[in-house]
Order: structure tokens, then C-alpha cells, then sequence
């Protein structure tokens, strides 16, 4: 940690020559005051560096967030926050005598801003000018004990109405409403007035915003340091929560741009929107001393300092008071000293230097003061490094800040300033003190109405109580037969009224007179008007006959006017030495600063220029390195995916294969099934035929005389003969119906398999393809994320479509096929109810026939044979023929259904695979693309880095070349100024001296009392 700062010399105990004193004043002890970096440079370790990177780093995370907001607080547009935050980091760490301490914006300085400079950013750069010199004057006139009177209940009071005029001020931006007033009073009636108006997008992301920033507060107030003893996990852990925690601010905002940026994106602008705002560095200029209005109007700088009125005292001493309580506590807490006047002249150089930025005014921050103290920082060097995060901010995140969500912005700000509303301190007022509660709230009532007005109220206030105590001292009485009173402090001219009251009552009204000794060894000062008062009283009492004793005074003899004259003499010669010396000691300093600056100038723009080359030759191998990995990576993708494509082709070419092999060898099995069928009838039916043929022959040959019996028993013979071959051919059409019922069946099951198979198949590579190029896509950078959620995306669908075509071609094959096979069932059951009715009807006829026959011809029996044998020949032949028909049609749609399903499945192969392959082409192409577009974006943003470095370089070349000017000619006309005011004041003085110790020595021979009783 850093050792304890040296202070400024004071001045020294005992008697040393003028000489000496000269000596010390131009001593490097006394450079080491004004400039207290040359204390710990010397010393600075490289342990030190790691700390300050750390925590500069971290404070500058902090501070981008909130200079962003605490621009909104001042009424400035958000660019001037950042213009105002980083001046004080680089001035602070040659000037400043605390290491925790960070100058910056900060919520009570930009409340006081807007009630000053309306919203003006050319008054806000005067104010800092304006206040920055106010300040710079009274280090140097060392008027820092002005500070001691405001008194800590007015700057509670103060704190804690800001701390609810910043916060309720928010509100308005959390709910989403415009136009609000910006005084209290009507802010507060219009924001509830108004709130039918609010916008549901900003109140729910300004509600997640505080939600989230008081969950991240409160985990890192409740996070206890980890112990030596715990994992290396553990503390890692504890580590990433305590450091999340702590640039919660940035996280909050960062994440609240990138949601408005989406929904602007998809053009849905839900939230309230910083908008634009400038971009790049601010010029480095001198701040304007008067202005013009757009109306052509323009305001003198006279007109300026009349509109901002009480503010030139306010708001330096409230900046002013602010930082150095800040300092005082941390360094209380890390044991180091700080110098008051040192501190007030950081502050007053930062503002002075900031107005040439554009900045208004600042002052330390207790927030990013205590996590500087707290990530552990060494040195106030920490302050260049969060000087330098806010610079790159403003180089390269600008066009960022357009989509920064107003309602992310008030969660910070009501976050930040809910600390400061001390409800405790109270309380403790009304326990010490409960006077102290009277300027708390008056200056918390007034502050409402008018920043100024409260803060001067309560001075005000503070004041009076303390001339009461002053006009009303504590009178101690006591009588031991002539009263005695005691005083308890010395003796002015608002108390001499009360005394000569005092001593009226108590002595002179009395009955009868008395004496009185005053004792006064406590009276350390007495005025002219007291002398001019016990005068009239030692009169009174003489009249009275009694006596008034002073006890304790000392008796001023001629000694005193004698030692008045010799230091009278020595102070006008000591001063005239004291002149001459300041004088020279002043040419002789302006001139060292100026060669000093000079080559501390040359020596940062030397030292810029190198950092500046080294930066942009590591961009340039960071780029060539990023661009030959992009490469790379693209050729391998592409590789990956070629193969992929490849297999995937392959895998569904041989799944085509094989349900075509598949539905050919089933066509195949119902065709010879079909054709055994249609044969097996055929034959049956041929030895039928053959057989009733015979049997007529038999018949017509063997029996004509009993042939009534004969046709009985024929007619029965057919009649059972037709029920057989009914029956026979209902149980073959059974058989068909419930084989090709079978067949239908494992088609539809082996394609529901197969669909299935084939979609997870595509499923798992689908999630396969998306898997690895989320890794590749979290390997290269987030912005392949689109790319992948894309790929993936079309994957998917294409992986659904498959598989709803497969799902959709399965039901539609089962449907056919079952449509098949029942159209076949119902074909065979109406030709085996048309054979079987055929076959009734035959036998009916042949029976009735035969009994006609029998009846009239018995001769012609041959003949009827012979017919009814051709006749059940060509039944028999027409039946066969139908039934081959119906095969070779039921094969042929067969063998059509089959070549249309494997063409299909031939036609989805080829597409699928000409799909992937564009897939493949166009993922490459496009990494390609991406790849050329990101190595010349990179090389871009190198070029770009390169010349902003170039720019920053030269423009703080140049900007440090007019300070240095500036200083030096400011310096030269300050020491020709300072050196006339020496001379007229050495010699006002030295005459003033004479006059008074003429004045002193005959006054004092006049009044001299060389008796005590006549005292």
C-alpha cells in the first residue's frame, strides 16, 4: 500500500533565521507539497501496478454508467458526463494526496448544475472554468478554514433532500413520461397526474434494472472475504461474485442496450431511448466566455455571472466540501494524512483544465471513491487508468450510447443516491443535540424549494446559533460578600450588552450597591467596543461608591510599545526582504515549471508516439493472427460439412435401396401368391368341369331309364356341389382379404419404422450439426450466433419437413394399400357371390332342365350332355380369366405403386442431398464472406485504431503544448501580479504597522491603569 503522503511544511517552532526560512521554502520538500507524485514515484513497485490496473479498471467500469446518468441528473445531453470524467483522473494523480479519491461527476454536483445552467452546456463549461479558479484561489490564498463553518446537520440535511429530489426526479424516466417540470413540487403533482400515461416497456425493464442492481448491492454487502484456508475455487468464486457486483452499473446498462437495440431492430421501439449524441473526443479549446442564443442574441460573460448569482459560491464550496470530507474518512481508515489546501487546489486545477474539455464541474465521489479503496488500489496512478477506459468510451462506444434505455439510466442513478439518505443521523441528533435538528430541517425543507436557498438557510441558521453562543458567554456568579464572576471565553462586542445587563441587575441594582471582581483568567481577546464599555461601567460603579476589579488582565506597560516599534521595523524590513526573495523565487520557479513542462510535454508525446506505434503493430499481428484463424476455421467447417453431406447422401441413397429392394420383393411375393391363387382355382375348377362332364357321360351312357331317379340325385349332387364350391371359394376369399389385411399391415408397420428411423436419424443430426456449430460459433465470436440460430433453425425445419413428407408418403402408401385391400376383398366377395349365385342359378336350371328333359326327351340326352359339358367349360375358362386378369392388374399397380415409391424416395434423396450440398456451399461461402468481411473489418478497426491513436496523440500533443503555453504565460503574468501586490502590500502594511503602534502606545498611555483598585 502506499505511505502516508507528505503534507505541505508548516511553520517551524523556534527562532531561524530569514535566510533559512528562504532555504526551506525553495527546498524539495517543499516541491513535493505542490507536487506530491514526486513522493511515491520514487518508490512505486511493480506489485503496486497490478493493484492500480485493477482497480483503475474497475473504476472506470463504474464510472461510464454513471457519468452517463449523472449527465441526464444535470440536464446536459450524456456525452458531457464522459467529457467531465476523465480530466481528474490524470490531474489528481500529480496533485492529490489521497489514493482512494476519484474526481468525476457525481449526483449532488449535477443537481447543482441544473439549477444553475438550465440544461445550457455552454454555461456548464463557463461554471467549470468559473468554479475551478474560485477554487485554485482559495488553496493558494489558503481561505480552506471557510469550509469549517458550514456544520454537519446543513450538509446532512442538504444530502438527504438531493439524495430525494435526484431519486423521485428518476421516477419520471422509469414510467416512461416527457415533458415533466423540473421543479419538486410540480414534478411530484404531474408525475402522479400523468401516470395513465406511463409506458409498460420502460416501467418493466427499469423495475428489472433496480430489482437486479439491489440483488447485486446486497450479494456484495452480505459476501464475507474468503479465508487463506478456503479452495482456490472458493476464492475464485467469491472473486467473479464480488467483482460482478461491483461493475454491477455497467452490466445493468450494457444489457438493458443490447435488449433496446433488439427490439429496435425488429421495429419494435418499446423503450424511451438516450438517442444521439456526439461522437469521438471533445476538442481541446478554451471554454467560452459568453454566448449566443439561436435567435442571434448574444450574452455577455458579465451577464453570465449575473445569472448564475449565489451558484460562484455554492457550488465551490460544495465541491470543495464534498471531496475533502470524502478524503478525510478514507484516509482515516488506511491510516495516511491528506492536505486540505493540497486537495482544494487538485479540485480547482481539475475544473479549471476540464472546462477546456467541456466539462462541468466535479468533485469526489463516495461510491467510486470507496470501491477504488476497495478493489485495494496503491497509488492515486489508478486514476490514469480509469481516465484512459473513459477516453476509449468515448473513441469507440459513442454510436453504443444512441440505444442506452433512459429507464437503465434512472435505476442507476436512484440506486446511487439511495445510499444518501441517512434516516439514522437523525436520531443521533436527537441524542447529542436536538438544537443541531433545527438547521437539518430547515436546510431539508428549503432544499425542495430551491438548492440554494436550503443550503443558505441552513447557514444562516447555523450561523445564528453560533452568535448566540458568542453574544450570550456563560457568566459564572458567585459571592463571598462581593460577587465574583468567572468568564468563560473572551470578551466581544456582540456580549457587551449582556455583561453590562449582567452586572446591572446583579451588582448596581441592587440594594444597597455591591462590588464586583471579574475574574478573567479565561479572556483571551478583547475588542475595542468592550474597552470602550467597561469605561462607561467603572464610571457607573464610582458613582455608586463601590468597586469593579478585573482579575487576571495583564498590565500593558511601555515595554509593549517599545516591542511593538522594534517588530514593527523588523516586520516592514522582513517584508521587503520577503518580497524581493518571493519575486525572484517566483521568476525563478515560473521559469523551472515552464522548462519543466516543456520536456514533460515532449516526453509524453515521445511516449504517446511509441505506445502509439507499439499498439498498432500488435493490432496488426492480432489481426493477421485472428485472420489466418478465421482461415482456418472456415476451410475445416466446410470440410466438416462436405463430409457430413456426403454421408448423409449416402446413408439416405442406401435407405432409398433398400425400401425399394424392399417393396420390389414384396410386389414379387403378392404377384406369385396372386398367380398360385389364380392357378390353384383354375385347376379346381378345369377338374370340376371335367369331372361333371364325365359323370353326365357316365350318366347319359349308364342310366336313362331311371332317370328321374338319376336327376334327383344329380339336382342334390349340384346343389351340394355348389355349396362346397361357394364355401370353398368364401374361404379362399377369406384367406386373400386376411393375407393381403397381413401384408398391408407389415408395409404400413416397416414404413412407420422406417419414417421413424429416418427422423431421428435426421434429428440426432440435426442437433449434431447445430451442437458443433454452437461450438464453433462460441469459438469464433458471438456474432456467428445469428448465423448459427439460423442454420440450426433451417435444419430443424428441415429435418421436420423430412420427416412430415415420410410420415405423410407412409399414411399415404398404408392408405393405398388398405384401399388396395379392400377393393380386392370386395372384388372377390362379389365374384364369389356372382359364382356362387351363378352356380345356384345353374344348378336350378340344370335341375329343372333335366326334369324337363327327363319328361319330354329322353333321346336328345347326348346332345344336352355335350352342352352343359361346353358350357361349364366356358364358365370354367371365364372364371380363370377374370381371376388373371385381376392378378396381373392387382400386380401391375403392384409394381406401379413400387416404382413410384422409389422414385419418390430416389427424388427426396436427391433433393435432400442437392439441399445439403447448396447448404454446405452457402454455409462455406458465407464463413468465407464472414471471415473476409471479419479479417477486413479487423484490419479496418486496426487502421481506424491506429489513426484515432494517432489523432489522440497529436491532439494531446498539442492540447498539453497550449497548456504548457498557457501555464507559462498565466505563471509570468501571475508573478509580475503577485510581485506589484507584494510590494503594495509590504508597504501598506509597513505604514499601517506605524500607525497602529503610534496609535497603540499613546492609547495605552492614556488608559494605562497602574493601580489594580482604580481597575
Amino acid at each position: 500500500m502506499m505511505e502516508p503522503l507528505v503534507d505541505r511544511p508548516g511553520p517551524q517552532i523556534g527562532r531561524s533565521s530569514l535566510g533559512e526560512r528562504m532555504a526551506s521554502c525553495c527546498s524539495y520538500r517543499t516541491l513535493q507539497a505542490w507536487l506530491p507524485i514526486l513522493t511515491w514515484l520514487p518508490k512505486y513497485r511493480l506489485s503496486w501496478l497490478q493493484m492500480d490496473l485493477i482497480a483503475g479498471l474497475t473504476v472506470g467500469l463504474t464510472t461510464v454508467p454513471q457519468a452517463l446518468a449523472y449527465a441526464e441528473v444535470a440536464g446536459l445531453p450524456v456525452q458531457y458526463g464522459l467529457y467531465s470524467a476523465f480530466m481528474g483522473g490524470f490531474i489528481y494523480t500529480f496533485l492529490g494526496t489521497s489514493k482512494d479519491v476519484t474526481l468525476g461527476p457525481t449526483a449532488i454536483m449535477s443537481l447543482l448544475c441544473a439549477s444553475y445552467v438550465g440544461g445550457d452546456p455552454v454555461r456548464a463549461v463557463l461554471l467549470s472554468l468559473i468554479c475551478g479558479t474560485i477554487q485554485t484561489a482559495m488553496a493558494l490564498l489558503r481561505l480552506g478554514f471557510l469550509l469549517d463553518f458550514i456544520s454537519f446537520p446543513v450538509i446532512k440535511g442538504f444530502t438527504c433532500a438531493a439524495a430525494v429530489t435526484i431519486g423521485f426526479g428518476q421516477v419520471k424516466n422509469v414510467l416512461g413520461l416527457k415533458d415533466i417540470p423540473h421543479e419538486f413540487f410540480l414534478q411530484v403533482y404531474y408525475t402522479f397526474y400523468r401516470i395513465p400515461e406511463t409506458r409498460i416497456g420502460d416501467v418493466v425493464l427499469g423495475l428489472l434494472c433496480l430489482g437486479l442492481l439491489v440483488t447485486l448491492q446486497w450479494m456484495k454487502s452480505t459476501l464475507e472475504p474468503p479465508s487463506e484456508q478456503e479452495a482456490l475455487l472458493t476464492r475464485a468464486a467469491h472473486s467473479l461474485v464480488w467483482g460482478i457486483a461491483t461493475v454491477r452499473n455497467a452490466l445493468v446498462v450494457v444489457a438493458a442496450t443490447f435488449l433496446a437495440f433488439s427490439w429496435n431492430a425488429f421495429g419494435s421501439p418499446v423503450f424511451t431511448i438516450t438517442g444521439k449524441t456526439s461522437q469521438g473526443l471533445p476538442p481541446f479549446r478554451a471554454p467560452p466566455l459568453s454566448e449566443t442564443t439561436p435567435n442571434g442574441t448574444s450574452i455577455s460573460f458579465g451577464e453570465i455571472i449575473e445569472d448564475f448569482g449565489g451558484g460562484l459560491a455554492v457550488i465551490p464550496f460544495m465541491g470543495v466540501l464534498e471531496s475533502i470530507a470524502i478524503a478525510k474518512a478514507f484516509a482515516s481508515q488506511n491510516d495516511y494524512r491528506i492536505n486540505a489546501n493540497q486537495e482544494l487546489f487538485a479540485i480547482g486545477l481539475t475544473n479549471i483544465m476540464g472546462s477546456f474539455v467541456s466539462a462541468y464541474p466535479v468533485t469526489g465521489s463516495f461510491g467510486r471513491t470507496a470501491v477504488n479503496s476497495q478493489t485495494g488500489v496503491c497509488t492515486p496512478a489508478g486514476g490514469i487508468v480509469t481516465g484512459v477506459v473513459v477516453l476509449l468510451s468515448l473513441a469507440f462506444l459513442m454510436p453504443a450510447f444512441y440505444y442506452i434505455p433512459k429507464a437503465s439510466l434512472a435505476a442507476v442513478i436512484i440506486c446511487a443516491v439511495a445510499p444518501l439518505v441517512d434516516y439514522r443521523v437523525v436520531m443521533q441528533f436527537w441524542r447529542i443535540r436536538k438544537l443541531d435538528l433545527v438547521p437539518f430541517l430547515i436546510t431539508f425543507l428549503l432544499s425542495f424549494w430551491e438548492v440554494q436557498y436550503g443550503i443558505v438557510g441552513g447557514v444562516v441558521v447555523s450561523g445564528l446559533m453560533l452568535l448566540y453562543n458568542v453574544a450570550r458567554p456563560s457568566i459564572k456568579v458567585c459571592d463571598h460578600g462581593v460577587l465574583v464572576m468567572e468568564l468563560d471565553s473572551g470578551l466581544s462586542f456582540p456580549s457587551t450588552e449582556y455583561l453590562n445587563t449582567v452586572l446591572y441587575t446583579q451588582a448596581l441594582q441592587a440594594s444597597p450597591p455591591r462590588s464586583v471582581v471579574l475574574d478573567c483568567h479565561h479572556v483571551n481577546t478583547v475588542d475595542y467596543t468592550v474597552v470602550n464599555e467597561l469605561r462607561d461601567l467603572l464610571r457607573q460603579f464610582k458613582l455608586r461608591g463601590v468597586g469593579l476589579i478585573f482579575s487576571g488582565l495583564q498590565v500593558l506597560t511601555d515595554w509593549v510599545c517599545s516591542g511593538l516599534q522594534v517588530l514593527t521595523d523588523w516586520v516592514c524590513s522582513g517584508l521587503q526582504v520577503l518580497t524581493d526573495w518571493v519575486c525572484s523565487g517566483l521568476q525563478v520557479l515560473t521559469d523551472w515549471v515552464c522548462s519543466g513542462l516543456q520536456v514533460l510535454t515532449d516526453w509524453v508525446c515521445s511516449g504517446l508516439q511509441v505506445l502509439t506505434d507499439w499498439v498498432c503493430s500488435g493490432l496488426q499481428v492480432l489481426t493477421d493472427w485472428v485472420c489466418s484463424g478465421l482461415q482456418v476455421l472456415t476451410d475445416w467447417v466446410c470440410s466438416g460439412l462436405q463430409v457430413l453431406t456426403d454421408w448423409v447422401c449416402s446413408g439416405l441413397q442406401v435407405l432409398t435401396d433398400w425400401v425399394c429392394s424392399g417393396l420390389q420383393v414384396l410386389t414379387d411375393w403378392v404377384c406369385s401368391g396372386l398367380q398360385v391363387l389364380t392357378d390353384w382355382v383354375c385347376s379346381d375348377l378345369q377338374v370340376l368341369t371335367d369331372w361333371v362332364c364325365s359323370g353326365l357321360q357316365v350318366l347319359t351312357d349308364w342310366v336313362c331309364s331311371d332317370l328321374q331317379v338319376l336327376t334327383d340325385w344329380v339336382c342334390s349332387g349340384l346343389q351340394v356341389l355348389t355349396d362346397w364350391v361357394c364355401s370353398g371359394l368364401q374361404v379362399l376369399t377369406d384367406w386373400v382379404c386376411s393375407g393381403l389385411q397381413v401384408l398391408t399391415d407389415w408395409v404400413c408397420s416397416d414404413l412407420q419404422v422406417l419414417t421413424d428411423w429416418v427422423c431421428s436419424d435426421l434429428q440426432v443430426l440435426t442437433d449434431w450439426v447445430c451442437s458443433d456449430l454452437q461450438v464453433l460459433t462460441d469459438w469464433v465470436c458471438s456474432g456467428l450466433q445469428v448465423l448459427t440460430d439460423w442454420v440450426c433453425s433451417d435444419l430443424q425445419v428441415l429435418t421436420d419437413w423430412v420427416c412430415s413428407g415420410l410420415q405423410v408418403l407412409t399414411d399415404w402408401v398404408c392408405s393405398g394399400l388398405q384401399v388396395l385391400t379392400d377393393w380386392v376383398c370386395s372384388g372377390l366377395q362379389v365374384l364369389t357371390d356372382w359364382v356362387c349365385s351363378g352356380l345356384q342359378v345353374l344348378t336350378d336350371w340344370v335341375c329343372s332342365g333335366l326334369q324337363v328333359l327327363t319328361d319330354w326327351v329322353c333321346s336328345d340326352l347326348q346332345v344336352l350332355t355335350d352342352w352343359v359339358c361346353s358350357g361349364l367349360q366356358v364358365l370354367t375358362d371365364w372364371v380363370c380369366s377374370g381371376l388373371q386378369v385381376l392378378t396381373d392388374w392387382v400386380c401391375s399397380d403392384l409394381q406401379v405403386l413400387t416404382d413410384w415409391v422409389c422414385s419418390g424416395l430416389q427424388v427426396l434423396t436427391d433433393w435432400v442431398c442437392s439441399d445439403l450440398q447448396v447448404l454446405t456451399d452457402w454455409v462455406c461461402s458465407g464463413l468465407q464472406v464472414l471471415t473476409d468481411w471479419v479479417c477486413s473489418d479487423l484490419q479496418v478497426l486496426t487502421d481506424w485504431v491506429c489513426s484515432d491513436l494517432q489523432v489522440l496523440t497529436d491532439w494531446v500533443c498539442s492540447g498539453l503544448q497550449v497548456l504548457t503555453d498557457w501555464v507559462c504565460s498565466g505563471l509570468q503574468v501571475l508573478t509580475d501580479w503577485v510581485c506589484s501586490g507584494l510590494q503594495v502590500l509590504t508597504d501598506w502594511v509597513c505604514s499601517g504597522l506605524q500607525v497602529l503602534t503610534d496609535w497603540v502606545c499613546s492609547d495605552l498611555q492614556v488608559h494605562e491603569f497602574t493601580n489594580t483598585d482604580e481597575v
